[in-house]
């Protein structure tokens, strides 16, 4: 069987499109005065209400240190608020604040243009298909993410990544 080139790759092609919409958005929100970190966090914060800081940091793939240290300062700029968590006197959940929301609003609008620069020249049924396409590929992954491997075949598995 030919060796797929990394052009051709799944993992890679992913990853590289993932990357390039991310770098083409963060070109486009330069102005808006946060770092990528900062854009990600408030976007992520908007999706989920109410959010603890260790689940939006499993989310982001970050340290919760890192995390506490990035909302601390989105606190400070007013952008979010820490409100006491309804049950559980330790923890505290994460909100938009109203000064963000104009903030949100536009990163919304520079995301839709960035995601409509990346499938310029495809047609509408096109860009369905894709979508769906991609929405039953993250549905068989999530499925056997929720499984782990057997310790023997992980073991076995170690790089795999890096041929994903």
């Amino acid at each position: 069987m030919p060796q797929e080139t990394l052009e051709r790759n799944l993992g890679f092609l992913l990853h590289d499109v993932a990357r390039l919409l991310r770098t083409r958005f963060e070109q486009k929100a330069r102005g808006l005065g946060l770092t990528r970190a900062q854009w990600r966090a408030l976007a992520h914060i908007e999706r989920n209400p109410a959010i603890n800081q260790a689940r939006l940091a499993e989310i982001l793939e970050v340290e919760p240190i890192s995390l506490a240290r990035l909302v601390d300062r989105l606190e400070k700029l007013g952008l979010v608020e820490r409100r006491p968590h309804p049950t559980d006197r330790r923890m505290h959940t994460l909100h938009v604040a109203r000064k963000s929301l104009p903030m949100i609003d536009k990163l919304h609008v520079l995301g839709a243009e960035a995601r409509e620069e990346a499938m310029l020249g495809l047609a509408k049924a096109d860009r369905e298909a894709l979508l769906e396409m991609l929405l039953h590929i993250k549905s068989n992954l999530s499925d056997r993410a929720e499984r782990p491997e057997p310790a023997a075949r992980a073991g076995r598995r170690q790089g795999a990544d890096a041929h994903a």
